[in-house]
């Protein structure tokens, strides 16, 4: 498991944008980037900086997917039929981690990460504790019975900034979901605008 070692908040920052819709964000009280040049003028970003950018903010909400395995889904996108950004989208919601988190078994893409890791999780009734393990639709995840009173689970369950989205069935008095389909990107709840489309073209250059 790869480790974030930033200050995960510095990304809403230096995006401009509150990327995961947290209430804690800086950016809902300060719009500029992080560190001692973040209130320069922004001036006109080339194409390349777009790109960049696209793909810094959709591997950042994934709790900072490492590079090589970020790499890794752009190829599996492109080597499936169809637009190769949508499949992106589609592979990134099908992993454990992004599973957990939006079926609100805890609160953060971090906390998704940590939990699966730490082995909280069961698939089709096994014990999975790789975050990357990709999600086939109808499957079952399920919290483990010794970790549905833990109190992170508890709180995110009751979380009203967020809805479970319509491609995951969920029973929080049971804590399993089901992912019913592979989601097209309009579907997937972002709370800011997610260009995978301009990921595909930073990595085809």
């Amino acid at each position: 498991m790869s480790k974030r070692i930033q200050a995960k908040h510095k990304l809403d920052r230096r995006m401009g944008q509150n990327i995961w819709g947290r209430p804690k964000s800086p950016v809902n009280r300060r719009e500029y980037g992080p560190g001692q040049h973040g209130q320069r003028r922004k001036g006109k970003m080339s194409d390349f900086g777009t790109q960049l950018r696209a793909k810094q903010k959709l591997k950042g909400y994934y709790a900072n997917i490492t590079e090589k395995q970020f790499r890794r889904y752009y190829a599996e996108a492109i080597r499936q039929k169809g637009d190769s950004g949508e499949n992106l989208v589609g592979l990134l919601e099908r992993r454990l981690d992004a599973v957990v988190y939006r079926a609100k078994f805890v609160a953060t893409p971090f906390a998704a990460r940590q939990f699966v890791n730490h082995g909280h999780v069961k698939v089709n009734g096994r014990r999975v504790n790789i975050p990357s393990y990709l999600v086939k639709p109808g499957d079952v995840i399920e919290v483990k019975d010794k970790s549905k009173q833990l109190e992170v689970v508890v709180v995110a369950s009751q979380l009203a900034e967020r809805d479970v989205p319509d491609y995951i069935e969920v029973d929080h008095s049971k804590m399993t979901a089901r992912v019913t389909r592979i989601p097209t990107l309009s579907e997937v709840p972002y709370p800011v605008q997610m260009e995978p489309n301009l990921v595909i073209e930073f990595y085809s250059r």
